[in-house]
């Protein structure tokens, strides 16, 4: 049974871009009710890809990178104050006339750091104790700089739930992370097995259950016609931005090697969707929530992409 699972981990691993749409193409098709046990399900679902996640990395490691946090601050230096300009700035050049889906891109691009960032940093090799401690701070800093900078932004003053906010994170990344490493640190290592096989090949199949839900949830937000289709270029234009701007980033470490590289790539460039849409549905008109709808598609396949142009550019530029 071991043997079937760590294959089954292994083909899941290489073809992490067929469970991604596949949990897309069935969320589109299936009409699953927003219902309390619906949300509980998503919490349960992160929680436990992080928590099988966090048993790969030991927390004296978390220790050891929280107690000199420069990475992770510059990390959520990116994604709260570079990558929101940005987006205004193209929302401004695109949509001129139009500030609803201007907001759109503004709320989809200040949200927090996504919790399947920590998920893609495991699955690339990149440094998860970093990704953790990214994502972490990010619950702390995001009740005090969102208002601020949509305040200063768009000029008014949104009021949100942070208490449930944060307490949601914290049930899906903080405490599953912090027992995850724990109990890698209480076994030597030896539960890091566990994510090879059965652990690994049941936190995928997770990650594409929540994928599959939250694009039930958001497909009828979208009205499938001919004037979509610009704001779906734009969309992919903003969201891969994101990831670039994650990458130029790096140049400011001393290491950038494939794993730091890879680390700030995905997190600043994934952000926590689910939490934008309800931003959007919550506080504004429904023209709003638009973008961030349509950044659930492109975010999760540029994420399994994203490997191979690296690896590509960097084997071309070794070449030349």
């Amino acid at each position: 049974m071991s043997a079937f699972f760590s294959s089954l981990n292994n083909w899941l691993g290489r073809k992490m871009f067929l469970v991604v749409l596949s949990g897309l193409f069935l969320g589109f098709i299936l009409k699953i009710p927003d219902t309390p046990l619906i949300r509980y399900l998503v919490v349960a679902f992160f929680a436990y890809m992080t928590f099988v996640t966090a048993l790969g990395t030991s927390f004296k490691e978390f220790i050891k990178v929280l107690s000199k946090p420069l990475i992770p601050l510059w990390i959520l230096v990116l994604v709260h104050f570079v990558t929101p300009l940005t987006a205004w700035l193209a929302g401004i050049i695109f949509y001129p006339d139009e500030p609803f889906i201007r907001i759109g891109y503004l709320i989809g691009a200040s949200i927090p750091i996504g919790v399947t960032s920590v998920i893609w940093t495991a699955l690339v090799k990149g440094n998860l104790a970093v990704s953790l401690v990214a994502v972490t701070l990010d619950t702390i800093v995001v009740p005090l700089v969102l208002p601020l900078f949509f305040n200063m932004v768009i000029g008014q003053t949104v009021e949100i739930n942070y208490v449930k906010m944060i307490l949601d994170l914290s049930l899906m990344v903080t405490l599953p992370s912090i027992a995850g490493m724990l109990l890698h640190d209480a076994t030597d290592g030896r539960v890091a097995n566990f994510t090879k096989n059965i652990g690994g090949a049941t936190s995928k199949l997770s990650l594409m259950l929540v994928i599959l839900i939250n694009a039930s949830l958001v497909a009828p937000q979208i009205v499938w016609d001919l004037s979509i289709l610009k704001t779906m270029l734009v969309t992919l234009l903003i969201v891969s931005t994101g990831y670039f701007v994650g990458y130029l980033g790096s140049y400011v470490l001393k290491d950038r090697s494939k794993e730091s590289v890879l680390t700030m790539i995905y997190n600043v460039g994934i952000r926590n969707n689910a939490c934008g849409l309800v931003l959007a549905l919550s506080y504004f008109p429904p023209a709003v929530a638009i973008p961030i709808t349509l950044s659930i598609l492109y975010q999760q396949p540029l994420a399994t992409i994203i490997p191979h142009i690296y690896n590509y550019f960097t084997k071309k530029s070794h070449i030349t």
